[in-house]
């Protein structure tokens, strides 16, 4: 049975390496299974052309986030249309499967955790078996589920499928602009987050448990990809790389003692609980230049209010310490959290201003289906899949004109940058290709409405 795994292309300057689906592809291809990786974002294929390089293909996985939900219906019609066998995945089918199966025709939900249950359903389907009562696997016509256990164990999945996603195929900006050495591979060493975010859904795709891979396995993987597709850059995608120091200052120690010759960065964002100087320097040390820290708000009642559990003074000591280090840093802000007005943005303005980032990122708030603000808003609002994850206005709080929340990450972003020291930075940090990156991200908050309408 040929397997082929895929996301569809949905238009974003953003593009990594699809970690999930290469850890599907090398488990399915270690229990004998032969798979295709097929790319569409990354070759830029619409739909139909997908549909083409499906056609030898009787299973079809799709990874499916929200913010390009619509992208997987057109896809996953198609391909049902071509008679193909559709299995989707992710975060968005793990959140809402019943709705996901009725809209994109799909035959099977992965849900959760999905190298175990795609491999025994793969396997069901060889033999034309019976799937009811596969754990982690939702069937259209079903009306039984059970939810799989976490893999408890994660060194005992074999590597990414890197073969069929090589890091030099990949764009040189993956993560808007900010790399310093080409080729770059993105790598996780946990899985899951024990935080319980409201605004994040995390908890529903790992249950609130965070499981590590072993130091050495982390970095053998790292090792390999120097060896074997000429690596020089990492990026850790970890939901919370520091929040065990111990595992992060180990991992560091390996990379010193390999002598590997990589840089490395976490653009994901990193918790502030367990940074200290002595975490930061053998960081820097191993070769870490880059770290992003998910800073919310400059308001302390809402980070309050959304569970996030730390201070602005914690942070503020965090982001201080990383930049004393050497280390460029980055804050993701999100205008849009219950409670936000007028003042708490022009708070949140002033804080990113005041500490010491080198960057910094404003987003609207994205309502995401397996969030507790998803449960909590859901009567508030009515999901509308057309519209960009971050770029627009979904739900508008009480206390806010939604006017003034639309214009609030443009205003800020200008009266970030547009100050001296970080013109300067941007001029000695980003290379003249990544500066275009960056500018067409700018551009991103207006095209990606052309494109839709």
């Amino acid at each position: 049975m040929k397997i082929v795994l895929t996301r569809p292309n949905y238009y974003t300057h953003l593009i990594t390496p699809p970690l999930g689906i290469g850890y599907l592809s090398s488990y399915l291809r270690q229990q004998g299974i032969e798979t295709r990786i097929v790319d569409g974002l990354n070759l830029g294929l619409s739909a139909d052309e997908l549909v083409r390089q499906c056609a030898d293909a009787d299973v079809v996985g799709i990874s499916c986030l929200s913010d390009y939900y619509l992208e997987t219906v057109q896809l996953a019609q198609a391909l049902k249309a071509a008679g193909k066998t559709v299995v989707i995945g992710g975060p968005h089918a793990t959140a809402l499967p019943v709705e996901t199966l009725a809209e994109t025709h799909a035959d099977f939900a992965v849900i959760g955790e999905g190298e175990v249950s795609l491999c025994e359903l793969v396997r069901c389907l060889e033999k034309k078996g019976a799937t009811d009562g596969l754990e982690g696997v939702l069937a259209r016509d079903g009306s039984t589920f059970v939810r799989r256990k976490l893999i408890e164990d994660l060194d005992l999945l074999p590597f990414p499928d890197w073969r069929q996603m090589d890091p030099r195929t990949y764009r040189k900006a993956p993560h808007g602009g900010l790399i310093k050495r080409f080729p770059v591979a993105p790598i996780t060493s946990t899985r899951g987050c024990p935080y319980a975010c409201k605004f994040c859904a995390s908890p529903t795709l790992w249950n609130r448990q965070i499981r590590f891979r072993s130091p050495q396995n982390v970095v053998n993987e790292i090792e390999m990809l120097v060896r074997d597709f000429g690596v020089r850059e990492i990026h850790f995608e970890d939901d919370n790389l520091t929040l065990k120091a111990s595992h992060a200052e180990a991992i560091c120690r390996l990379l010193i003692e390999r002598r590997l010759d990589i840089c490395w960065a976490a653009p994901n964002g990193i918790r502030v609980d367990a940074v200290t100087p002595e975490l930061l320097g053998l960081m820097k040390q191993s070769g870490c230049y880059y770290l992003a820290f998910g800073v919310e708000s400059g308001n302390q009642a809402i980070l309050d209010g959304v569970g996030k559990k730390t201070s602005l003074s914690a942070i503020e000591a965090a982001v201080r310490l990383a930049h004393d280090a050497g280390i460029l840093t980055q804050g993701f802000f999100i205008f849009g959290l219950p409670g936000e007005t007028e003042a708490t943005v022009e708070e949140t303005v002033q804080f990113a201003k005041r500490i010491p980032l080198d960057r910094a990122q404003f987003l609207l708030l994205d309502v995401l289906p397996g969030s507790e603000l998803w449960d909590e808003l859901r009567g508030q609002f009515e999901p509308n899949w057309a519209l960009r994850s971050y770029q627009e206005v979904k739900w508008t709080p009480p206390t806010i004109s939604r006017e003034a929340l639309a214009a609030a990450p443009s205003r800020a972003f200008r009266r970030f940058f547009l100050r001296p020291r970080q013109i300067l930075g941007l001029l000695r940090y980003v290379r003249l290709s990544q500066l275009r990156f960056i500018l067409q991200r700018v551009a991103d908050f207006r095209v990606f409405r052309w494109r839709r309408s």
